[in-house]
């Protein structure tokens, strides 16, 4: 058991503290925004008793996407290159819904 502790105990300072760089904190942001978006959403679904999404939580998906996408790119992982890309175009595409259709619809 002692062994297994100190085999995880080297893995997570490995992870969190040899490698800890400007990048992973650039990841670390990036998720950040990830988080505001659902609590901006939970928020103000909580407040209209309904499923609302604020146009703040588009803003946040493309802020947290192209932050990613910048990791990811660093990173050379085509799998997370590939995913933070394709939702870009999602999260862009909504907003430009929601900027051409006008606040209105988007809240109703």
């Amino acid at each position: 058991m002692s062994d297994l502790f100190n085999t995880l105990a080297s893995y997570l300072h490995d992870v969190f503290v040899i490698q800890f760089d400007g990048w992973v904190i650039l990841g670390f942001v990036a998720q950040g925004f990830f988080t505001m978006r659902f609590v901006v959403q939970w928020i103000a679904s909580e407040r209209a008793r309904a499923s609302v999404i604020p146009v703040a939580f588009w803003f946040f998906s493309i802020g947290g996407g192209v932050l990613l996408l910048i990791y990811a790119l660093y990173r050379k992982d085509p799998v997370f290159i590939a995913g933070q890309a394709l939702g870009l175009l999602v999260y862009i595409r909504n907003l430009y819904f929601i900027i051409v259709n006008g606040r209105q619809a988007s809240a109703g």
